[in-house]
């Protein structure tokens, strides 16, 4: 699968060098510009490439991992989505201060999703610390959960199967209005809940 990824810090990273393991071609955008992305590149291998954030977009599916402040600037103004995928792994925390944004009373998923019309969006890949997120989920016989959540079933399915070909068993928690609250961090119960299921 063509992925993009924007936003390459500690989450994005961690998931970039799963997909990279697995075989995929990774359009990789960060604000840094190509340069911050050397070390990433070599450790992901020839199939990954430093592009633009428009770039990135266009992949058939796009994973979201930018600090809370930077989700605006980095879905603004991208042509059309028409149905392509976008997993959300952002976290509604402003800095300094570790602070809850304001969210006008909606998940924070739901406002990424108003922010990009037109795309399945998914909420995935945020609950889990980095490091962690980044070690083998195949863990004790088992395979690390994450969980997931969004409005559109076949979007969940794709997500699923994504995660399910790097090792991770997921669980759905429902829709963006539902699950996300679940997932956010700061304010869900499932943050930084590590679990694995057995077979």
């Amino acid at each position: 699968m063509r992925i993009g990824v924007i936003g390459v810090g500690a989450i994005g990273s961690a998931l970039v060098g799963h997909l990279a393991r697995a075989g995929h071609d990774l359009l990789l955008a960060n604000r840094r510009g190509p340069g911050a992305l050397a070390e990433l590149l070599r450790s992901a291998g020839p199939r990954a490439s430093a592009v633009s954030r428009d770039e990135a977009a266009s992949a058939e599916l796009v994973i979201l991992a930018v600090p809370w402040e930077q989700v605006p600037g980095a879905l603004a103004g991208l042509p059309s989505w028409n149905g392509r995928i976008l997993i959300d792994a952002t976290n509604p925390v402003l800095q300094p201060g570790f602070r809850l944004a304001e969210l006008g009373g909606r998940a924070s998923t739901e406002v990424v999703a108003s922010l990009a019309p037109g795309a399945r969006v998914v909420k995935a890949g945020n609950t889990l610390l980095a490091a962690v997120l980044a070690s083998n989920p195949r863990q004790a016989g088992g395979n690390r959960v994450l969980f997931l959540c969004g409005d559109d079933a076949e979007g969940k399915t794709v997500a699923t199967r994504l995660f399910a070909e790097l090792g991770f068993a997921t669980v759905d928690l429902g829709t963006l209005a539902a699950g996300a609250r679940l997932q956010q961090f700061p304010g869900g119960p499932l943050p930084t809940l590590n679990l694995v299921k057995l077979p």
